[in-house]
Parts: C-alpha cells; structure tokens; sequence
C-alpha cells in the first residue's frame, strides 16, 4: 500500500473546495497548507482534524478525532485511509450573475408589460470552512465559481425580480428609469441575500446590480418609447392628444372628395364636429389658439392645463374664466414652487422633487416655506398663530380665534394692548418689571 509524502494544494486559484486524489495516507506524512487555506481530514463522511495554514507532520498528536476512529498505534510509519479537503478562504469578487431570459414585469407607471433583463457581479468568501463542504459540497471533487452561480441561481433571480418589481412599484418608478436606482437595488439585494448564503458558511462580500435593461425589439417596448417619444414632441409644441386626434378629424373632413370643394368640406367637418356636443369645434378653437399664439406668451389654464394666450379672458378648450375674480380656490393644475413640474392639486406633494404642496388661501398656487406674498396673485399671506399654528384671517387680529391666546403684547394686569417699550400702562398705570 502507497503512503503518501506530501500532501498539498494543486488546484487553481478560482476553486473554492479541492479535494486531494490520493486517499491512502500514512503518519508521518507531511500535509503542506497554505495561508488563507483550511485543510480537513474526512472519513466515513464525517468531518474531523481541520488545519490551518502551516507545515504539519502527520500523527496521533495533530489528528486526534481521526485517531479515536481508526485507534492508530503511535509510532512508526502507519498507513490509514482518510480524505484530505483543502478549502479556499480568498475574497472572491468577480462571480458574475445575470438572468438568461427577460423577466415580465408590469411596469406601475404606464401599466404595461415589459421584459426586463439584469446583470451584474458579486463577491464571496468561504467564513466557516467545515460547514462549507458538509452543507453544499457533497461528494463533488471540485467547487469552483461556476458550481457557485449554478447551486444559487434560482436563489438571485428570484430575489432580483422581488426587489425590482417591489421597488418600482413603491416609488411609482417606470422600468424606463430604473437604471437611475441601480445603488438602492444592489444594497437591498445584498441584504436580502446575505443571511441565506451565511447558512453555508459563505460571507457575501458585495452584490452589484450592473445594468437593468428591455429588450429594444420587443413589441411593447417599441410602443412604449414611441408614446413617450409623442408626448415629449406634444409637450413641446404645446397641445394634448385630444387636441391633435381633434386637429386630424377636421383636416381629413376638410380633405373630403364627397363634397363641392375644400372649404365645403371643412365646413361640414365643423359642423358634424358641433353635432357631436360642439366638442371637435373647441378642440378645433383651442388649437387655432395654440397656433397662432405661439410666438407670445401664455399661461396655462388652471382647470384643463391647456396654453391660453396672454389676454384672452376665456379658455379656449373648456371655457374656464381666466379673469383674477374666477381663479380663486377652483385651481387644478399647480406648479410646483421648488422644481417647477405641474400636478393636480388634488395631491399632496410634487410627484417630481416631493416637495409639500402648500396652497395659497386666494388663488390656490403652491408657494414656497416663508413667502409672504403669494407670487401668482399677490396676495398677503398672514402669519399664522405661534401657539397653534392655526390660519389667521388677517394680521389684525388681537386673539387667535382657534385657541384664543392673544397675539400682541399685552398688559399683565388689564389685558389691554401694548406697543412699544413702555415702563408703564397707559390704561392702569401699573408699572412693568424691568427685563
């Protein structure tokens, strides 16, 4: 029977668990580990000596598990049968993952479903060497960085797909824009992951979302970005899609063969359009407004949103009164004071920036935190009371009328009111204490 000399680590710098041929050993041989490696006697399946990095002469003194099994005399050469495990203790930061196939997901914000496709990278390193191979070794000869992503491949995509469909349905985000929170998602998965790979003595170092990506041949991929591409154009120009399904109507009635010339043919695409509710005809009106306004300035219409030319009294596309004396608290569409982006008033903060909507008492407009004059109709916004914060009706006032503590100086004893720094009470007489 052969009895091994030396006995150390021949494998490559990417395996994680490397099992040494010869199983036929004796005492007295020498067992080579090397730094950040752990080498473990097994027999009978069972994991016994374990040896850190070091020079070691093999004999009863230094494997006394393997001993109290086999009952070596001590002594002499002595062969014994036993299994040498070298385990790789290294970080390792470049295991690549990534999903084969697209992932369907419902994107929250235009309620569509898009394929969706993530890669990226991650790091380990083996923490507790024997619970390593008894957990998830087994009997295989090697463990390497593709055994790894294979044994926990169900494991990542399942949580990738969790954490980005739970992200972007929580903060109302399209899959268009997730690449922007790429950081957020590779924290969250990292700690999500973490503790299940801690069940097999593996320490996760890091977790990187790299790229989140659609496929650009998909069907609804293309319509999606063709509809925003749309949007983005009409924006622009300054008309909505009602106004522009609107425009095409009259244009093609306008372009009508059936009738006596072009004009006819308008006409009576107005007139059907007034047939309709008088609907097609106001689009038409507030397009023409749009169109012929464009070079001057505008302001939008607080109940629609549509441009209504610098001037005109009425809104073109639903017949809103722009006139100072009509705005009042009726106003639907707000322009966020801190970035500018427009919402219904109906919310609370600003979709874009989150900034608290904060209305004005006259004209509904969003001002900011410590103006005292709203800015889209001037008016004097009073303080509000410094016990309760209730909203005072103007800044005459001496009592707040919610808690009805008073609001001026006031004298300690007949409770009339005091300006300036009198030493003593115009009304009583009483003189006040100096300060």
């Amino acid at each position: 029977m052969a009895i091994a000399e030396v006995i150390k680590y021949n494998g490559s710098s990417d395996i994680f668990a490397w099992k040494y041929p010869n199983e036929e050993l004796g005492t007295w041989s020498q067992l080579v580990v090397s730094e950040s490696q752990e080498a473990i006697l097994f027999k009978g399946g069972k994991a016994l000596d374990t040896f850190t990095s070091g020079t070691y002469t093999l004999d009863t003194n230094n494997i006394p598990l393997l001993n109290n099994i086999i009952n070596l005399p001590s002594g002499g050469r002595t062969p014994f049968t036993a299994e040498v495990w070298y385990v790789n203790k290294v970080s390792s930061l470049d295991i690549k993952w990534g999903t084969a196939t697209p992932i369907q997901l419902q994107d929250p914000k235009y309620s569509v479903f898009i394929p969706v496709r993530a890669f990226g990278q991650f790091g380990i390193r083996i923490e507790d060497a024997r619970q390593f191979l008894i957990k998830l070794v087994g009997t295989l000869p090697i463990f390497d960085k593709e055994n790894i992503t294979q044994y926990f491949k169900g494991l990542y995509l399942t949580k990738v797909k969790d954490a980005i469909s739970t992200y972007l349905i929580h903060n109302q985000i399209s899959i268009m824009e997730i690449n922007a929170y790429v950081e957020e998602l590779s924290e969250h998965l990292q700690e999500k992951i973490e503790p299940i790979l801690a069940e097999y003595g593996i320490r996760l170092v890091n977790f990187y979302v790299n790229d989140i990506s659609v496929p650009e041949d998909d069907s609804a991929v293309r319509k999606l970005k063709d509809a925003l591409a749309k949007r983005a154009e009409m924006e622009i120009i300054g008309y909505n899609y009602q106004q522009e399904r609107s425009f095409d109507t009259l244009e093609g009635a306008a372009k009508n063969q059936g009738t006596g010339s072009n004009l006819m043919g308008a006409g009576m695409g107005l007139g059907m359009g007034v047939t309709m509710g008088g609907a097609v005809g106001s689009q038409f009106g507030g397009i023409a407004g749009n169109l012929n306004t464009a070079a001057k300035d505008s302001i939008l219409c607080p109940k629609c949103g549509a441009a209504v030319p610098a001037g005109k009294r009425f809104c073109a596309d639903c017949g809103y009164d722009m006139s100072e004396a009509a705005v009042s608290k009726e106003r639907v569409v707000v322009t966020c004071s801190c970035c500018g982006a427009k919402y219904k008033n109906t919310m609370k903060f600003c979709p874009e920036c989150g900034d608290k909507y904060n209305p004005c008492p006259k004209c509904g407009a969003d001002i900011s935190d410590g103006e005292k004059i709203c800015p889209e109709c001037g008016y004097e916004i009073p303080e509000p009371c410094p016990f309760c914060g209730a909203e005072l009706p103007d800044s005459g006032v001496k009592f707040c009328p919610e808690c009805g503590k008073p609001l001026v100086k006031t004298c300690p004893s007949c409770a009339s009111p005091i300006t300036g720094n009198p030493k003593f009470c115009p009304e009583c007489g009483i003189k006040f204490e100096d300060k």
